[in-house]
């Protein structure tokens, strides 16, 4: 839970966004309330291999809750709200054609790369 004390102020870092503010470097660091927050210790990123395989495993994730919510809602239905399962349903759909849409652009992408040579 965030008190009252503690908040964070967005800063503008390239001149073309939109704002007011001064625009500041990102290799500086800016200081809010006592907390000093370096901008450059964002966490490592993988490789695009890495990425995927993450963003897949989530997909398969919000797939087995839904069949485990749904497996719930039929051995104990008292447990389970309705909506909570037509929530998950809709999640798991998303998450689904969201990455069957990154793959076809992803595939397309290749097809058009190596055809323009």
């Amino acid at each position: 839970m965030i008190s009252n004390s503690d908040s964070f102020s967005l800063i503008r870092t390239n001149v073309n966004h939109i704002g007011s503010g001064p625009v500041v470097s990102s290799r500086s660091r800016m200081v809010s309330g006592s907390n000093m927050i370096d901008s450059l210790s964002r966490p490592e990123t993988g490789s695009f291999e890495q990425t995927l395989l993450e963003a897949f495993d989530k997909v398969n994730g919000a797939q087995q809750r839904t069949d485990a919510i749904s497996q719930q809602l039929i051995t104990d239905p008292d447990s389970v709200d309705v909506h909570d399962v037509t929530i998950a349903m809709a999640e798991a759909s998303l998450s689904l054609n969201i990455a069957q849409t990154v793959i076809d652009r992803v595939v397309k992408s290749w097809n058009d790369i190596t055809t323009t040579r």
